[in-house]
């Protein structure tokens, strides 16, 4: 790998010949620009703004803008003098766990490669004394006309430094989280833990760029002349409410599904491919709730089934009440006492199920029977 910086690791009075690598690559695929009409290359050319002519790169140098617009030079030469220890040296300066270190002022990557074999034996030594303290070096060194921060960490067999953010770099979130009262339940909580422990932990190394991959493709179809541009179905992402207790639960299932898992209803739902069910959460008014028993009574109303039952045990009653007013009515006929006074009220029977029936028909026939039966007696002066 080629070297972008040489220099040596100034360890106490320790000194590390040592060449600086670039640990990382961009894969991104670029683009150039072009004209649309012929499809010609767009270049940007540097012009001076004074005399309009373009300027090669040997006459282009540094230059600091003033906040009145006006332009102060500033050489190489200008810099080389600065007083600066770190311009050709990683100056460690102290060792701290690695834990301590925010991940948010993590930068760019180097591997730290010994220059030389004199640099071998203190090259190996600084790497096994990290690896024994399981800490991590802190130091500055300067880089790209720049004094920087740095981390030092063993990989492997070898050291690398990470580029750190200065403190001072690092915003505060203000304004960031959000500004509403939420409260997590422990339910919530407890499914979020499910839905973590489902997908469990992934091997970084069988992560790849899936975009990049879908990009060259089409360069590729497109080169060989057999591209045909399919329209993209995209769903809309974002202002839907959603019930947060059902979408963990359904996200818990087809975690399980898609890793195989199966066991209780949650795998049976898996295997046969179709979606499980997620179980709503109850929201006021009772909207959308299944019941299997029959409906309780609401506002002093007794239930349809119970209605069913009583009209049912009425009509019985009813009916069992006119046999039982029939042969009543014989027998009384038979004993010879008189109904007339009942007859001449004109009251009517009611029975238990509501409906009224006369009985001044049978009330008259009964009292004539009686009359031809009974001789009127005279009252006594």
């Amino acid at each position: 790998m080629r070297s972008i910086w040489n220099g040596a690791i100034s360890f106490g009075l320790v000194s590390i010949p040592i060449k600086l690598v670039n640990a990382t690559e961009s894969h991104s695929i670029s683009f150039r620009q072009i004209h649309l009409a012929d499809g010609g290359r767009v270049r940007y050319r540097k012009v001076c703004e004074l005399d309009g002519e373009e300027v090669s790169g040997a006459e282009i140098g540094k230059g600091y803008e003033e906040a009145d617009g006006s332009v102060i030079p500033i050489t190489d030469e200008d810099l080389a003098q600065l007083p600066l220890a770190t311009a050709k040296t990683i100056e460690i300066m102290s060792f701290v766990p690695a834990e301590e270190i925010d991940p948010l002022q993590m930068d760019a990557a180097y591997y730290l490669a010994a220059n030389g074999a004199t640099a071998a034996k203190p090259y190996t030594l600084l790497r096994e004394a990290l690896k024994r303290s399981r800490k991590v070096a802190i130091a500055k060194f300067a880089l790209r006309g720049r004094e920087r921060l740095g981390m030092l960490r063993v990989v492997d067999d070898v050291i690398a430094m990470h580029g750190l953010l200065w403190p001072d770099e690092i915003r505060v979130p203000e304004g960031v989280a959000p500004d509403v009262d939420v409260t997590v339940r422990d339910a919530e909580l407890d499914l979020a833990d499910a839905l973590m422990a489902t997908l469990g932990e992934v091997e970084l190394a069988s992560l790849h760029d899936d975009y990049r991959d879908a990009v060259e493709a089409m360069i590729a179809a497109k080169a060989g002349g057999a591209f045909e541009p399919a329209e993209a179905t995209v769903e809309p992402a974002g202002g839907q409410v959603i019930d947060l207790m059902a979408a963990l639960e359904k996200s818990v299932r087809a975690a399980k599904a898609s890793r195989g898992e199966g066991g209780g209803p949650d795998g049976a739902a898996a295997e046969s491919g179709t979606e499980a069910e997620v179980t709503p959460m109850r929201r006021r008014g009772g909207a959308g709730r299944k019941t299997s028993a029959a409906p309780k009574a609401v506002g002093g109303k007794k239930s349809t089934a119970a209605s069913a039952k009583k009209t049912a045990a009425a009509a019985k009653t009813t009916s069992k009440k006119k046999s039982t007013t029939a042969e009543s009515t014989t027998a009384k006929s038979g004993t010879g006492k008189s109904t007339t006074a009942k007859s001449g009220t004109g009251k009517s029977t009611t029975a238990r199920s509501g409906t009224t029936k006369s009985t001044a028909t049978k009330s008259t026939s009964a009292a004539g029977a009686k009359k031809a039966a009974t001789p009127r007696k005279r009252s006594s002066a």
